[in-house]
This record gives structure tokens, sequence and C-alpha cells, in this order.
């Protein structure tokens, strides 16, 4: 309220009257200033508000991700590639990783391509895969081709790439959700370059596309002086709890992690630690639930080859790593069922794996599964259990670290969210 004392003589009123004046005047100008500024920004407001209203417009109904588990109907499914694959260079995390008898291999070769014969054998045996995956009615796609010998430098570390042979190393999807894991290798920091494409494609579906902290990769992820020289060390290191990555910062390979509707089961291995699951823990929560398990196993990393989710209740248990946990399994009426040893002889290559690729079998749906042509064991197996074998020559392939279920992701299964361990 704009308050006047009453003044009196000649003067004295026209200075009182020159002074409200003066007010009323100053009052009036900040009353117009203001209802402009009001408009100015009601305008603005609205024009924000149809800016958010586009960006948040609500996820399309036929959304072309949504995958809960292992083995319902595969509708759409990312392949690999084996075009220019690199053998990665011999750094600390490599060697934990790697048998020794392949050593000399990895510090000869680091940074070059894998042998190019065998190259283009798998790259035929994969583009024969997936021949046979359209023909079962399955949607393929696939990562772009990078050059993966470029050499690239971060304040941290230098490396050059290794391929993007296995997008379930790197993606896992949980509904309608895509999550870009941040991997452990040094050589495959930028292997979500091949992927983006995709991805990209997927998010304007109406996907979530969520990428992990990327983990800077430094020499403190690492115990550098990990003291592993034989199977022997192997053995004593995995039963001590002991692995090559710390918990320096959160890391993961999504391989590690496998699905049954609203319960994931992961393993602490050589490339995912605690704090990366428990980064998944708190990122999935309270949807899903994440249940660490673990296995005498002398070398973890990846749990498909040892652990393979392959129906509702019924899951390939490997023999010669048994789940401590697996009485929680069996105490929830699952059927668990240990594969036959594989055949592939002892003379093929396999730098990155070992023979249970066998067992990395991928669910068309309950009754198909894609399996290795030469594995004629576990196709009996398969037979018995009442599911139909699509055979597949994959041999070549398998050297470079995978076998169906690694050279594979699922993007788009036909079923719903439900629980398999109540």
């Amino acid at each position: 309220m704009l308050r006047v004392r009453c003044l009196r003589g000649g003067s004295r009123g026209a200075e009182a009257a020159h002074y409200i004046g003066s007010r009323l005047r100053r009052v009036f100008t900040g009353w117009v200033q203001r209802t402009f500024q009001s408009t100015q920004a009601a305008a603005a407001s609205q024009n924000t508000c149809a800016a958010d209203d586009k960006a948040t417009s609500p996820v399309p109904k036929d959304c072309l991700v949504c995958s809960y588990n292992e083995w319902d109907p595969l509708e759409e499914v990312i392949v690999g590639r084996a075009e220019n694959a690199c053998v990665p260079p011999f750094s600390v995390e490599v060697k934990a990783n790697t048998y020794e008898k392949y050593w000399g291999f990895y510090q000869k070769f680091g940074g070059q391509s894998f042998p190019k014969d065998h190259v283009k054998k798998a790259i035929a045996e994969i583009e024969e895969m997936c021949n046979i995956l359209k023909r079962e009615g399955v949607i393929v796609k696939r990562p772009d081709p990078i050059d993966w010998s470029v050499k690239y430098k971060t304040p941290d570390f230098e490396s050059t790439g290794m391929y993007a042979a296995m997008p379930r190393d790197i993606l896992l999807v949980v509904g309608n959700e895509i999550i870009e894991a941040p991997m452990a290798w040094r050589a495959r920091f930028f292997e979500y370059r091949a992927y983006r494409r995709l991805i990209k494609e997927y998010f304007n579906s109406g996907a979530k596309w969520t990428t992990a902290p990327k983990p800077t990769m430094a020499d403190e992820l690492y115990d550098q002086n990990y003291p592993i020289h034989s199977v022997e060390d192997r053995h004593k290191l995995a039963a001590q709890g002991k692995f090559v990555t710390t918990e320096f910062e959160p890391c993961f390979d999504a391989a590690d992690f496998i699905r049954a509707g609203r319960d994931i089961f992961v393993q602490r291995s050589q490339v995912t630690n605690y704090m990366g699951i428990e980064w998944m823990r708190r990122h999935l929560a309270p949807d899903y639930r994440v249940h660490i398990i673990s296995f005498k196993d002398p070398n973890p990393m990846h749990i498909d080859a040892t652990f393979n989710i392959i129906g509702p209740g019924l899951v390939l248990s490997n023999p010669d790593r048994p789940c401590h946990q697996i009485e929680l399994f069996k105490k929830a009426g699952w059927t668990v069922v240990q594969p036959p040893v594989p055949l592939i002889p002892d003379d093929h290559p396999l730098w990155m794996s070992s023979k249970w690729l066998s067992m990395n079998v991928l669910m068309l749906d309950e009754k198909r599964v894609m399996v290795d042509a030469n594995e004629t064991s576990i196709q009996k197996m398969f037979e018995k259990l009442g599911i139909s074998t699509i055979k597949v020559n994959i041999r070549h392939a398998n050297s470079l670290g995978g076998g169906f279920h690694c050279w594979t992701c699922d993007i788009r299964r036909r079923g719903t969210l439900q629980s398999y361990l109540d």
C-alpha cells in the first residue's frame, strides 16, 4: 500500500503532488512490465510443455523389444559377426581368462587378426546359422562391421579392439529394456559401437535403453599380480574367491546373467564383480530379483556354458562345474539335467572357451533347440526330453569364444513376465 503524509503550504503541496504522481507512474510502469513478463513466461512455458509432450510420448504398443526368459517362442534375434575379428592384446585380464596353452598365441598375435582362413570359415558358418533361423520364422538382425585392429587410447590405457561376435556378452534384454554391459576387458571397451544403430532403432520403437556405468578400466580394476600359472593355480584361486577383477568400480559382462522371468541368476566371475552385480540388483528392483550363484569352476567367465536354463523349471547344469546352490532349484521343483561329455576333439582350437560350448544352446521355444551338428550325444539328450533339435555346424565359430547362446541376443520372445522359482 502506498502511504503519503499530508503536507501544508503551497510549495510543500506541489512537492507532495509531484511525489504522488511519480510514485503512481512508477507503480503503473512496474505493473505493465510484470504483466508483459508473465505473458512471455506463459508463452515460453507452453512451448516447453509442447516440446516435453513430444519427448515423453507414450511407449508404442508394438515395441520390438520384449523378452523375459531363455525359452519363450523366439521372434527376433541379433546374431554376431566374425568379420574383422582380432586377437586381444595379452593383458592381465586376458591372461586370467584364457588357458595357458594359448598364452603364446596371444603374445604373438595380440592386436592382429585371428587366422584369416579360420575366420572365413566361421563367417560362412554363422551366415548359414542366420539362414536357418530365418527359415524357422525368426527375424535376424546383425551388428555393423567395424575395423577392430584400430588402436585407441583413453587416459588410463591403450588397446586394440576384438570383435562383435558375441552380442550375449554385451547386451541383456529384460522385458522391454536393453541394457548395455560395461564389460571388463580393455579390448572390448568400444564394442558397443557395433550395436548402436540397432539399439537406436529399438529405442525409437519404444524400448527402454540403459547403459551401465562405463568403467575407466584403470590399472586399479585389475589385480596386476594375479598369481596364475597353471590349472592348479586356477582351482586354488577360485576356491579362495580370488579374481583378476577387483572392486575398484562396477564391471560386468551380460553373459554372466541368465533369466528366468522375475528371477535372474548371476555369478561373480573374472569379468563380473560384486559392484557390477549390485548395480544390476538396484537397477532391476523391485520387479526382478537378482540371485548370486556359484560353481566349482577354476575359471568362471560367462554362465551359459555352466548353467543354462532351457525351460520353465528346466536347467542344464555342467557336471564338471557343479552349482553350490543346486538344492535351491531342486526344492523349487526344477528338473536339473547334466549334459553328456562334449565330443569336440582335443586338437580343435578353442582360444577363448572350453569344450562345454556343447551345452551353450539356443532355445527357439520350449520344444525346439539349436544345437551343434557334431554333438550327437547332447542331441540324443534333448530328444529324450521331448525337444526337437535343429542341427547347425559352427565348429570354427566356436573357436572365437562361443556357442549358439553366445552368438545371439534374443530381442523378442512371445511370452509374459512370470515367476518360476516361487
